[in-house]
């Protein structure tokens, strides 16, 4: 079935999305939206359009490639638009589609909601030795 045959099923109420169900679409958009990545392009395209350069060094630790691979997944899943202008050197923007500024804002929350509680979160994580603690490598045997 085609993407598109899927999606009228789905607007015809002839399926039903289930998040929990392995087969189901919405995990690979749930994945692309909640990697860390897609999460921070989301988050940092919320204010409005942006070029690749400035999604880079606005997101800290993202390397070129991943960040290309991200913006094409979320492209792909209709959250991010690509806009190539015809000029020299090549200029290229993204910016969230409908949808994508739909979901931006609750992602955004939520990152606020973790900057907010960090102090709390670091406090009720486990001690740095317990979580530094090798597991599954070689010196468990």
């Amino acid at each position: 079935m085609t993407p598109a045959e899927l999606a009228q099923r789905l607007r015809d109420g002839a399926l039903k999305p289930d998040v929990m169900s392995q087969n189901c679409p919405s995990r690979r958009i749930l994945q692309h939206v909640t990697s860390r990545w897609g999460t921070l392009v989301l988050v940092a395209l919320e204010p409005g359009t942006q070029r690749f350069s400035t999604l880079r060094r606005r997101i800290g630790g993202i390397s070129e490639r991943m960040l290309a691979q991200t913006l094409q997944q979320l492209e792909s899943d209709g959250l991010v638009h690509r806009h190539a202008h015809d000029v020299v050197p090549p200029h290229v923007d993204y910016t969230l589609t409908p949808l994508g500024r739909d979901l931006a804002p609750r992602l955004l929350s939520l990152a606020i909601w973790i900057e907010d509680h960090l102090a709390d979160l670091l406090q009720s994580a486990p001690t740095a030795g317990a979580s530094a603690a090798p597991t599954g490598g070689s010196g468990d045997r």
